[in-house]
């Protein structure tokens, strides 16, 4: 545990890290909690704990949802089945097959001149039909335009590498142990359902109408500064504890490797990616 300038406020704050002598501050992600002072405000960093970790595996994923919602207008849509066997010209055995039941019903029935026939001039037109569509394809530029139909917050994929030196507690256990209380929720209410809690507020009760509501506290926001770069407000949707990891002659931990999920509180637009790319 050390003292070290807070990268928001410019007072001390507590770091929780590892032993990393030598290696480049910017291989380092900082994480820290962060507050916003008003409604639209600005996000702040906290004062208080700084958790630093290098990033074995890391990678930022920004999904954006594309579609084209004309696609199934064409006739593949309605007579998939029919528009393959015509593109593929797999219909020409099946139009033969009518064909000689055709001349074999009219032979059958004394009657000549098949293919002047009404029977046999639409068996030709379909047959020609048929040829003319062999290769071709319903699909056109309308139909395969795709509009934006937005996105989900930017999800953050890091694993972060606590090993001790000499103090498995300091440099391991107290580390992950800060990034897990901020993924967990701040406070689980033992308050009962939300009927009761309306029954007590209503006979005037200690219980508040925000206690009525929402009577438990949501997981903290928290930043991350990484190579130069800084990410707020994110939120922790997953987190996880290798439990098959290294441990000492006490139990305690000597290396841990966290994977965790990140995501932004919210999407993010072009204005939102500059700002992030000046800091």
């Amino acid at each position: 545990m050390a003292l070290e300038l807070n990268i928001a406020g410019g007072t001390t704050a507590k770091t929780l890290s590892s032993k990393w002598d030598g290696l480049s501050p910017h291989l380092l992600a900082k994480f820290y909690e962060v507050y916003r002072q008003d409604a639209g405000g600005e996000w702040l960093a906290d004062d208080g704990t700084i958790v630093v970790a290098p990033l074995t595996d890391s990678n930022l994923e920004a999904t954006l949802n594309w579609q084209s919602p004309f696609e199934n207008s064409g006739p593949e849509a309605s007579m998939p089945a029919l528009m393959a066997m015509l593109q593929s010209g797999a219909i020409t055995p099946v139009l033969d097959a009518f064909d000689a039941a055709g001349k074999a019903l009219q032979k059958a029935t004394g009657v000549e001149g098949y293919a002047d026939s009404l029977m046999g001039r639409v068996s030709a037109s379909v047959r020609s039909g048929a040829r003319g569509l062999e290769g071709r394809t319903g699909i056109t530029r309308l139909n395969s335009t795709q509009v934006f139909s937005g996105m989900p917050p930017i999800k953050f994929q890091v694993t972060a590498l606590f090993r001790a030196w000499s103090n498995p507690v300091k440099e391991v256990e107290a580390p992950f142990n800060q990034l897990m209380s901020w993924a967990l929720p701040e406070k689980l209410s033992e308050m009962g359902p939300i009927l009761s809690r309306a029954v007590d507020y209503a006979v005037g009760g200690p219980t508040s109408m925000t206690d009525v509501l929402a009577p438990s506290k949501a997981p903290t926001k928290i930043g991350m500064t990484y190579k130069g770069k800084t990410y707020s407000p994110l939120v922790i949707e997953s987190i996880g504890q290798p439990i098959d990891s290294p441990v000492d002659s006490s139990g305690r931990f000597v290396e841990l490797l966290v994977p965790m999920t990140l995501c932004t509180l919210a999407a993010l637009d072009r204005q939102d990616w500059k700002r992030i790319g000046s800091l």
